[in-house]
């Protein structure tokens, strides 16, 4: 994950590195997924989430389309 100020600040990078933009979160997406993903993580019975679980976590943020798609 990368942080930038502004859209175009992505596109000018992109275009640097000759790479495909990708999905751009805002920064309250970012946290609401970042709570969802790793608010268990420390648990000593921890697992990797289910990809239903990740799909929750991901309606939860606002994370919807074909980027965001599991399967």
């Amino acid at each position: 994950m990368l942080l930038f100020g502004a859209e175009e600040h992505v596109d000018r990078w992109c275009a640097r590195q000759a790479i495909p933009r990708g999905a751009i979160l805002s920064l309250e997406q970012t946290w609401t997924l970042a709570k969802r993903w790793y608010r268990y993580r420390r648990d000593h019975d921890w697992e990797r989430p289910t990809p239903a679980v990740a799909a929750d976590a991901f309606a939860a943020a606002g994370l919807t389309g074909d980027f965001w798609a599991l399967g």
